[in-house]
């Protein structure tokens, strides 16, 4: 492999494992993803709620048929 193509592999993994955790941290899912939300404002990348829904619920679906 490529050092790019590992570098690459090593930040999508770091992500999706970000994600996971989130997505099964303790606190509601209501409250979480609006923290998503606000994080990623101030990131200055802008997505509506429902998008986020969206992310997190394909997250949950990839994770589940692991």
């Amino acid at each position: 492999m490529k050092p790019l193509q590992i570098v690459l592999a090593a930040l999508g993994g770091a992500f999706v494992g970000a994600a996971a955790g989130l997505l099964f941290a303790p606190d509601k899912g209501e409250n979480t993803r609006a923290d998503i939300v606000k994080f990623l404002n101030e990131k200055g990348i802008r997505l509506k709620k429902s998008k986020v829904e969206q992310l997190a619920d394909a997250i949950a679906e990839d994770l589940e048929s692991k």
